[in-house]
């Protein structure tokens, strides 16, 4: 059995594609305030990344730190979305699988926070 939504091709299917992913974006901003917060902090750090960074690198380094936190972000509300769909009832693997996920978004802020520390540093020599 094949499925019928994916038979889309060429310019209809990236047009379709790139609807679905802003509407997972506003339904993000909308209904998850961390991933609004986050969103807020990488409207004011990745312009910053343009002054702090000395080289392309160091921009790209701290621009993508910065995306990656919102990216992992994105896939906890999913994995959240995706449990809550199963069941609200209390289970060892649905904690499991939040908790793994929240995880995640925790070590990117810690990888973010300390990409942007050492740059800082390096640029401002605290």
């Amino acid at each position: 059995m094949t499925n019928p939504y994916k038979g889309r091709t060429g310019l209809d299917r990236m047009v379709r594609a790139a609807s679905y992913s802003l509407d997972g974006l506003q339904i993000a901003y909308r209904g998850e305030s961390a991933f609004r917060q986050e969103t807020w902090a990488a409207a004011l750090l990745l312009p910053a990344a343009f002054f702090v960074g000395r080289s392309w690198v160091e921009v790209a380094l701290l621009a993508g730190s910065v995306l990656m936190v919102l990216i992992v972000e994105l896939l906890n509300s999913g994995i959240e979305a995706a449990i809550d769909r199963v069941s609200y009832e209390l289970h060892d693997l649905s904690k499991r699988a939040k908790d793994l996920a929240s995880a995640a978004v925790l070590l990117s802020l810690l990888t973010c926070g300390a990409i942007w520390s050492a740059a800082l540093w390096q640029r401002l020599g605290l």
